[in-house]
């Protein structure tokens, strides 16, 4: 659900707030007066003051009693960002949390942690409410508002992931898309896809069409122009490669790399980034029905090479091959990315904390890494291996959608392999994003903050 909660800048706290954040260090704060010295606190609580610590400490004031609260942060993003969450979370329901800004690091990544702190999804009448305000003293502005972008965009992002399929639909997310779309974004919804016999096929079983979303923004003197392709698959099915029950309940969000895609695109402009970037997102839904296509069935991707579809549960790569042939005929990028929840076996390689990238150009893949460590959004760079190739080789078409004999193993680097044909060989990267994107909890919106910060940094 959208964040409910605000947050406020003042120059400096008030002295009688029911809930005042301050960080732990010698200079607490001249106001605030504690029962006994900082450093008897900590041997008390048996605190370190690392990052995500919160002590409470009731103190009187002139109209009862209110709580300071001494947590530990430090200089590096994933520590404020780890402090800001940890300090929401300690409100729940309250009406305002009074928070004096740290005196190192950038107090951005802190107001994102505390806003996505308070993220919560749930139809109906939450259980919890979060805290309604959050008042920053001594912050800049101009940062707050930074942090504030950063948290809407991701939360929009974990919003379009976690809908029911029940609702998310192809011609639901085209919507969104629109709705979301910001100042300076323009969208286009294809639902003809004349030539896009990848996105045609995936999505000709289900009862909901399938079409290509474009979202595009050009800022005035743009010089560079980036392309991002999403995978749009509202629920995944498998197919007539049905998938077994347990690993279908959360397909749901086989739409991660799209929902990221339209949630960066609504965020360029609060964020001035001078790049003309293009958003694809390829949405269909993958069900199985008697129009559904068959194992063995031979499609035309966009641009004309034909495909071996030996596997209908591996059909993100075949949209995703059709936006990116797209693009590479028709938007000449000078880089294209793409984000999706590709495959089970990069997951399998590198679990849920790290995305899988792989990359042709070394320098973007670097920037990439870079940005991933800033974000928190973390990348693993993985090989394409040319001599993997020819598993991918058909007998009755140009190249086949999986390992036709199947003992290569390697799934992930082979639906890499798979997507770099349809580059035109330009700078790309691909990030698999199956592991991270999705929790026990639902969505977690991995690749917003990336992106934005790549798209930030690397104009």
């Amino acid at each position: 659900m959208p964040i409910e909660t605000t947050v406020t800048t003042v120059a400096q706290a008030d002295g009688d707030a029911e809930f005042l954040a301050v960080p732990f260090g010698p200079d607490l704060a001249p106001d605030v007066e504690l029962p006994v010295s900082v450093p008897a606190l900590l041997a008390h609580y048996e605190a370190k003051g690392e990052p995500g610590e919160v002590v409470e400490i009731p103190v009187a004031a002139a109209h009862g009693v209110r709580r300071v609260l001494l947590y530990g942060t430090g200089p590096a993003p994933a520590d404020l960002r780890k402090a800001g969450a940890a300090l929401a979370g300690r409100v729940n329901g309250r009406e305002r949390l009074t928070i004096v800004a740290p005196s190192e690091g950038d107090v951005a990544e802190l107001v994102a942690g505390a806003l996505l702190g308070t993220y919560t999804y749930k139809l109906g009448e939450p259980k919890t409410t979060p805290v309604h305000e959050i008042v920053l003293s001594g912050a800049d502005a101009a940062a707050v508002a930074r942090g504030e972008a950063v948290a809407k965009a991701t939360s929009d992002a974990r919003d379009l992931t976690n809908t029911p399929a029940s609702i998310k639909s192809p011609a639901w997310l085209a919507e969104q898309a629109v709705a979301l779309a910001g100042e300076g974004v323009e969208v286009t919804v294809d639902t003809e896809l004349v030539g896009f016999g990848g996105i045609r096929a995936v999505g000709q079983g289900s009862v909901n069409p399938p079409c290509l979303i474009t979202m595009t923004y050009a800022p005035p003197g743009a010089t560079r122009h980036v392309v991002l392709v999403g995978k749009g698959i509202t629920f995944d099915s498998g197919g007539l490669s049905l998938k077994p029950s347990a690993s279908m309940k959360e397909m749901k969000t086989d739409m991660a790399g799209g929902a990221a895609v339209i949630a960066v695109l609504s965020a360029l402009a609060a964020f001035d980034v001078p790049v003309k970037v293009t958003g694809l997102i390829a949405c269909a839904e993958n069900s199985f029905g008697g129009n559904a296509q068959r194992p063995s069935d031979v499609i035309t991707q966009y641009g004309g090479r034909t495909v071996e579809v030996l596997n209908t549960d591996a059909e993100g790569r075949l949209v995703m091959a059709d936006a990116m042939a797209y693009a590479d005929r028709h938007l000449d990028p000078d880089v294209l990315i793409d984000i999706a929840t590709l495959t089970g076996a990069a997951k399998v390689a590198l679990g849920t904390g790290f995305g899988a990238l792989y990359a042709t150009d070394d320098a973007l893949a670097a920037g990439l890494l870079a940005s991933a460590a800033r974000s928190g959004d973390r990348l693993w760079r993985m090989p394409l291996i040319d001599d993997y190739r020819t598993a991918l080789d058909s007998d009755v078409a140009d190249l086949a959608n999986v390992d036709k004999k199947g003992g290569l193993g390697a799934g992930s680097v082979q639906a890499a392999l798979f997507l770099q044909e349809f580059t035109g060989g330009r700078p790309w990267a691909h990030l698999d994003i199956a592991g991270p994107a999705r929790n026990e909890k639902g969505s977690t919106g991995f690749g917003v903050r990336l992106l934005l910060d790549w798209l930030s940094s690397s104009a």
